[in-house]
């Protein structure tokens, strides 16, 4: 199976909006978040796992290659595009015979420096120019407390040097801002300690790590906090064992398709099988709240977690006020959802977005760019992001700098499909790195891009 991850050249792409609304039923890529954990889940698990839904791009595939490197045995079947992992328990990782290159995933990277920070061998990590210049600190202060050694760049910056200790202390750590991704790392280290590893987390953050732990067998409470946060509690070495996982489509992947539905005159769409984690669907929340027409059917449960089909038909939308409580659910989506909000009528106010500065690319700024460059009123005061809409009438002609952020580049053709002068964006060979097949798909349903 091929493993060269190298970076694609540069593909920049021009958006007009499309001649006829937008229709038709799509399935969107797996979840990244549950992908991620998925691979290295089932690396740590004593058998054999099938992964049904697993997202194919770049971030994943560079998940997959690091958890190989560390002894796992991970194939994909040609004919049913299953994955199988057959994992050695948490005993069984070994030290990696060379660099193990995340690309462009700080997720990944955070997550596995929990793991690698608690196995006794030496590893390295590094990444594509974008990851690394993201902070790593954030996981090495709680990390160091399992007594391993962490070598990095300035200001904690990969490449990192991890030199894991075997027999890891539990720890007890409380967020200073909440980061489903900090937790998870400190929950990852806590496997291999003996006795009880303790989260606080200020405000409740996606829970896909401690519903894929207990799919596989380990004990993990989560009590409430009066304040609105809670406090996660993981029983070390506990024996992981395989089970099957099916991943739900992506709700950050969603966001895009179904924003472009609300956007286009004419335009009805349906997305199949997302992920309904209450901890994730902030995004939807903010768009019914500005008055889109989502509706969602034929809800269930798969793999421990609620998934459902969203509709959404095009409609006049007004500005909306999203509390700073509701950034851990909607963290990836708020480039979007300023789109949506530069479409609306009225002023929109996102509130405490300080954790888009250390996303892929200082996110807030990069998105008040892009609307700014598209004829867009828009403000920052302090951490909050304010959108003056047009009302429909988004000027648009404007170049969008991405940054080699995938998010920024779908938020900007989305914009296009929905502006009245075309959008030209600098760079589109990131997107595949979230969304494997988003040019494809978006044209199925009408969009007529690179037409």
């Amino acid at each position: 199976m091929k493993t060269d991850h190298a970076p694609s050249s540069v593909c920049a792409l021009t958006v007009s909006a499309p001649r006829a609304g937008l229709s038709g039923h799509v399935n969107v890529p797996g979840d990244k978040s549950i992908s991620h954990r998925s691979l290295m889940f089932s690396a740590l698990a004593r058998g054999t796992t099938h992964i049904v839904g697993l997202l194919e791009g770049e971030d994943v595939l560079r998940t997959a290659d690091a958890m190989r490197a560390l002894g796992a045995d991970i194939t994909r079947s040609e004919t049913s595009g299953v994955w199988i992992v057959v994992g050695h328990g948490l005993d069984g990782l070994r030290e990696p015979a060379d660099v193990l290159d995340m690309g462009n995933s700080g997720t990944a990277a955070r997550l596995l420096s929990g793991i690698l920070a608690s196995h006794g061998f030496t590893s390295v990590m590094t990444g594509d120019a974008s990851l690394r210049g993201r902070p790593m600190k954030r996981v090495m202060d709680p990390l160091a407390a399992t007594g391993a050694t962490f070598l990095a760049r300035q200001g904690g910056r990969l490449p990192l040097a991890i030199a894991g200790n075997a027999n890891p202390p539990p720890l007890s750590y409380r967020l200073p801002v909440a980061s489903a991704q900090v937790k998870s790392a400190v929950l990852l280290a806590g496997l291999n300690a003996v006795g009880e590893t303790r989260v606080e987390e200020p405000v409740a953050t996606r829970d896909h790590t401690e519903n894929m732990l207990r799919h596989f067998g380990a004990s993990v409470q989560v009590a409430p906090l009066d304040a609105g946060g809670c406090v996660i509690t993981l029983q070390g070495r506990p024996d992981l064992v395989a089970r099957d996982i099916v991943v739900p489509g992506d709700p950050s992947s969603a966001a895009f398709v179904l924003v472009a539905a609300l956007l286009v005159p004419g335009s009805q769409v349906s997305v199949r099988g997302v992920g309904l984690n209450p901890l994730r669907t902030g995004l939807f929340i903010s768009l019914r709240e500005m008055g889109a027409n989502l509706v969602i059917s034929n809800e269930r449960v798969e793999g421990g977690e609620p998934v459902g089909d969203i509709t959404a038909t095009v409609g006049a939308l007004h500005g909306v006020d999203v509390p700073a409580t509701r950034a851990p659910s909607m963290i990836d989506e708020y480039p979007i959802l300023a789109v949506a909000a530069a479409h609306a009528t009225g002023q929109s106010r996102f509130r405490g977005l300080e954790e888009l500065r250390v996303k892929e690319s200082d996110r807030l700024a990069a998105t008040v760019a892009l609307l700014e460059v598209n004829g867009v009123r828009v403000e920052v005061v302090g951490d909050d992001m304010i959108v003056h809409g047009t009302g429909g009438a988004i000027p648009g002609g404007g170049l969008v700098r991405t940054h080699m952020d995938h998010r920024l580049a779908m938020s900007a053709i989305i914009m296009g499909l929905a502006a009245q002068k075309p959008v030209s964006v600098d760079d589109t060979a990131f997107i595949d790195t979230s969304f494997p097949g988003f040019t494809t798909l978006m044209n199925s349903i009408g969009a007529g891009l690179g037409a």
